[in-house]
């Protein structure tokens, strides 16, 4: 992957501190890796300072900031696309430019054809399985991705992650929760939908996320790996619905998504509309 003189280069956006970007940064500099961390607000960045981990302002959806940001960065090994926030809605109610927002991601393409590089996508155990109110775009995009560049040399894997213990919840609060539209085909089941995935409670269960980045650069780190890398608890528990007859794995999921307590509220209020 780089040469054998030098430390290797890794450049990871989202490293705000909490988040696994910033785990990442932390585990990657431990292994000997010459560590590029970005985030959007510099005032998250001081941890990831005092340990000598080199910082960059950049917000992942700007050209203008990527510009500015490549020009710090003479050359690059791999790159790992963990900026993004976490967009919950039904596909009927999606806002496009807000999903957009989540999966608009760039790459320095240019630095990794010269290194023969690595492009790490963090992705979700959720690509594996149908769930309501989520999306596997990244993991599809990622996918698709790995095929168009291999020719050239440069490697993609995709992270599989599970439930892992960060700051996501705390740090999505800055971009606003995200709510139903007015006149939403599920507005009688507003209150049960817009709890939906329950993740502050999912994530008090996850895998501390130190203990996660460091099992991550370690495999990343090979020579060689897998094209997806599956991590944290729950992962397993996807991969073995994704096995299951379709029916049985669907009946797990809408119990688990509380998809059969909002059906029976929708059919609940069609009933009344029919006797009204």
């Amino acid at each position: 992957m780089a040469d054998a003189t030098r430390k290797p280069k890794v450049l990871i956006t989202g490293c705000s501190e909490g988040a696994l970007g910033a785990a990442l940064s932390i585990a990657f500099h431990k292994a000997g890796y010459h560590v590029y961390a970005t985030v959007r607000d510099p005032a998250k960045m001081k941890g990831l300072e005092s340990q000598g981990i080199e910082t960059l302002v950049m917000d992942s959806l700007s050209d203008e900031s990527i510009a500015t940001c490549v020009q710090k960065v003479p050359s690059l090994d791999m790159l790992v696309n963990n900026a993004g926030r976490t967009y919950v809605m039904p596909v009927v109610d999606v806002n496009i430019a807000a999903a957009k927002e989540v999966y608009d991601l760039n790459a320095f393409l240019p630095l990794l054809l010269k290194s023969k590089g690595t492009v790490v996508n963090q992705t979700s155990v959720s690509a594996n399985l149908i769930l309501p109110f989520q999306a596997a775009a990244l993991a599809m995009m990622s996918d698709t991705l790995r095929l168009e560049l291999e020719p050239l040399g440069v490697k993609v894997v995709d992270l599989r992650t599970g439930v892992v213990k960060t700051n996501l919840i705390k740090n999505m609060q800055e971009f606003g929760s995200a709510a139903l539209p007015e006149g939403s085909v599920y507005e009688p089941a507003r209150e049960a939908l817009e709890g939906v995935p329950r993740q502050e409670k999912s994530q008090e269960s996850g895998v501390p996320r130190q203990q996660w980045a460091d099992a991550m650069v370690k495999e990343l780190s090979r020579k060689s790996h897998n094209k997806f890398l599956w991590s944290a608890e729950t992962s397993f528990v996807c991969r073995f619905l994704s096995l299951l007859p379709h029916r049985w794995a669907d009946g797990l999921i809408k119990q688990a998504t509380s998809l059969d307590s909002i059906a029976r509220i929708l059919g609940k209020h069609q009933r009344n509309r029919c006797v009204l």
